[in-house]
């Protein structure tokens, strides 16, 4: 029997039952050797200049347009197995990965034919795989299906009495090798390194088997009267195998199990394409992706005494560029920022020691602001580098900040996203709303921002981290966004019925008013922004949509 998530989630536990002081940093910046603009302004110069074709955006246009839907447009009852629950770009874009509550991955490749029918769903079959194209032959931002296959399946741990659910937490890219690709998914317990790849089918084409008098053998009504056969070296043939079909094929290549006691949240995958972490609530592991069987525990934050648990991980990523970084969230809404080359444990987080090797970002709140749902809403959901691993995204329940990864006494701007929902805390905990952990995300260029809330909508703010802009750090406008450009669009059954498209002239106050027509179970929770250009893929509960700016 499943429960609720309010009652089963350590994390949400812990929030409840918080000590009302709030435990927090002195700001004073921490002496840590950690220059990674320098690091950062180097491997651009040499080892990195690959890598700036990944984060290249060939169109600045932020009037995007609904592109495509994956899934069901009729309005049906949802299957809960068929919710989305994590969607991933590779590094090209060319590929786009989805996983559901299922334990399924349905993967979609980048179609260059513009003829092509975009109307596919997820019980499509595809028989052969399209060459790649220049990104630059075609403006299209369309998507086909390409293959389906089981990546995790329900299990029932029997000397704990738990069930792990199938559901898939997080997908992760690697880089292809030849004409194969990777990726890494996960459930609660389980991590598996799967190969994608084009197999050919083969039959026998010719063979000696050829009904003739004169080759074959035959018997006659059981009878044992047989026909004379003469064979010859001239009548043997070899036989041959000629190419009757190709697929595409799912195989699970490694299975990376057994190291976690609490659910994993999150997985991330280096720079150096030779390791990766896996962090749940109370640990994160370093694995190396050719050893399934041995992991390196980094971060331990379990106290001897459980009961004096007062904050547990939510989040963990490496850096995009230098393979020596990675930063985890809490719930206590603090990001830290870790180098694995000064401790082989990352969790000494002490201002006052010399070989720390850990950087806090942390706002101070006041004291008098703090309330009952304070603790929870200050939990960190989800967080992420920018591509040129300048600055940080984290995102909470009410708002999203941006930090600069050389300052951490203060955010560079706080975006309030909920500020309408201040008023109503008391239904979205009564509905366990308050719960929902939205992600945020980075565009290829790091200077816009991507979020989610309710009612089948998501806001992108463009430019929100560029130099030009007039607003500085925690400025805010009269709508108290902390950014003047704030672009709202909507992933339901109205974007491709009427093809409509939103932009920033058309923004129109949308989110602020609400009232009482909210649906909380219409929630934007996952998405993901093209590494390269304008296009956004969303999960609205079991469909896929497809935004561009194109």
């Amino acid at each position: 029997m499943r429960t609720s998530k309010k009652k089963t989630s350590l994390n949400n536990n812990i929030n409840k039952r918080m000590k009302s002081n709030y435990n927090r940093n002195n700001g004073d910046d921490i002496d840590i050797d950690m220059d990674i603009d320098n690091e950062s302004d180097n491997n651009n110069n040499n080892s990195n200049s690959n890598r700036s074709e990944d984060i290249m955006i060939d169109n600045e246009s932020y009037d995007f347009k609904f592109s495509q839907c994956f899934g069901d447009k009729t309005d049906i009852v949802v299957t809960e197995a068929d919710i989305i629950t994590a969607v991933e770009f590779n590094h090209t874009g060319d590929y786009l990965a989805t996983g559901d509550k299922g334990g399924r991955v349905v993967l979609f490749q980048r179609n260059h034919n513009v003829n092509t029918s975009s109307s596919s769903n997820y019980t499509s079959t595809v028989t052969a795989v399209s060459k790649h194209a220049d990104h630059n032959s075609s403006n299209n931002c369309e998507y086909k299906f390409l293959t389906e296959f089981q990546s995790h399946d329900a299990e029932f741990d029997y000397l704990k009495s738990l069930e792990i659910e199938e559901k898939i937490n997080q997908i992760k890219w690697l880089k292809p090798i030849q004409k194969s690709h990777f990726l890494l998914s996960t459930n609660d317990k389980t991590i598996k390194l799967w190969k994608i790849y084009e197999k050919n089918i083969k039959l026998v084409s010719q063979n000696n088997n050829i009904s003739n008098n004169n080759n074959l053998l035959s018997i006659d009504h059981g009878t044992k009267h047989a026909q004379s056969v003469i064979l010859s070296l001239e009548n043997l043939k070899l036989p041959k195998l000629s190419k009757h079909d190709t697929i595409i094929a799912a195989t699970p290549k490694k299975i990376y199990s057994n190291a976690h006691t609490y659910h994993i949240n999150s997985i991330s995958t280096n720079s150096d394409q030779e390791t990766f972490l896996s962090a749940d609530d109370l640990r994160i592991n370093l694995w190396n992706l050719s050893i399934p069987n041995q992991s390196f525990n980094i971060v331990d934050i379990k106290p001897t005494n459980m009961e004096e648990l007062t904050e547990v991980i939510t989040c963990a990523e490496f850096h995009p560029i230098n393979c020596n970084y990675f930063m985890y969230s809490s719930s206590k809404g603090t990001v830290k920022l870790c180098d694995m080359r000064i401790n082989s444990l990352c969790d000494n987080f002490s201002s006052t020691s010399s070989n720390s090797n850990t950087k806090i970002f942390e706002e101070y709140i006041d004291p008098i602001n703090h309330n009952f749902f304070t603790e929870i809403t200050s939990s960190i959901s989800d967080i992420k580098f920018s591509p040129n691993g300048r600055y940080i995204v984290s995102r909470d329940y009410l708002t999203v900040k941006i930090w600069d990864i050389n300052m951490n006494n203060k955010p560079l701007k706080t975006i309030n996203v909920h500020d309408q929902l201040k008023e109503r805390l008391s239904d979205t905990y009564e509905n366990d709303a308050i719960f929902d952990k939205f992600e945020a995300n980075f565009n290829g260029k790091s200077n816009s921002i991507i979020t989610g809330t309710y009612n089948s909508q998501f806001m992108i703010y463009p430019n929100v981290l560029d130099p030009s802009s007039h607003e500085k750090h925690n400025n805010t406008n009269n709508n108290g966004n902390g950014t003047s450009n704030e672009i709202v669009l909507q992933a339901d059954k109205t974007a491709f019925r009427n093809k409509s498209y939103y932009n920033k002239s058309s923004y129109n106050n949308v989110v602020k008013e609400w009232g009482d027509d909210i649906d909380f179970k219409k929630s934007i929770l996952h998405f993901s922004w093209h590494p390269r250009e304008n296009s956004i893929a969303v999960a609205a509960t079991n469909n896929l949509f497809i935004f561009s700016a194109l």
